[in-house]
């Protein structure tokens, strides 16, 4: 786990985080294009992570400028029986800002932060995603609530033809998070809603944007 430093001594400069871009939005809801199965294994694999165009969104690789501290930032763990495509340092990573900015506030400091971001990893194969998925929910799930990262309710699971997506909302040093874990044949990622309104971002909102995300960016990455 990375070092541990207070939620928003991460915020190096507010104003540093206030110039990240925006565009209009950031709060459309999208439907989620369920299905009963997964489709079959295209063979498609994937060599690097894109950034996708996000319905209200803008959207560029790295944290945002922001991150918690403390080990709040959510990962990927319990992955090691699959073989990895090894990517750069710190290209697994998008956020993503919308023009109605989010900020958090604790003991007197605030820091602005992304609507969401993501980490992405790629493997030569996933052969039961749904399986992995599974597994890399719960290790991680109860690796960060060690940390302090507590859920809430209870986790939702939704298939696509390209993915399944598992959602929970928790509670980070307070604040109400939307976490989302999606794999396919070739990868598993996370996405991490930060509240826009002071509330979670309702599941079956956060997993359409989910699906978003990964289909976008393992479009824009190229297949090999």
């Amino acid at each position: 786990m990375r070092n541990a430093r207070g939620i928003l001594a991460a915020a190096v400069a507010v104003g540093v985080l206030a110039t990240g871009c925006g565009s209009d939005g950031g709060d459309k809801k999208e439907a989620l294009p369920k299905a009963e199965k997964l489709a079959a294994d295209t063979g498609a694999r994937y060599t690097s992570i894109g950034v996708p165009a996000l319905d209200g969104l803008t959207c560029d690789k790295g944290n945002g400028g922001f991150h918690f501290g403390n080990d709040l930032d959510m990962l990927i763990a319990g992955d090691d029986d699959l073989p990895e495509i090894k990517q750069d340092s710190g290209k697994d990573k998008v956020s993503c800002f919308g023009a109605t900015r989010i900020t958090l506030g604790k003991g007197g400091m605030r820091a602005t932060v992304p609507h969401l971001t993501t980490r992405t990893t790629l493997y030569e194969k996933v052969a039961d995603p749904a399986a992995s998925l599974n597994a890399v929910f719960s290790h991680t799930m109860d690796l960060v609530k060690g940390y302090g990262r507590n859920p809430v309710g209870e986790p939702r699971t939704f298939t696509t033809k390209e993915l399944v997506v598992k959602c929970q909302q928790n509670v980070s040093d307070t604040f109400p998070m939307t976490t989302c874990f999606w794999a396919n044949y070739g990868a598993i990622g996370v996405v991490d809603f930060f509240p826009p309104d002071g509330k979670h971002v309702p599941i079956d909102e956060a997993a359409a944007r989910t699906h978003q995300f990964a289909v976008g960016a393992l479009t824009a990455a190229g297949t090999s």
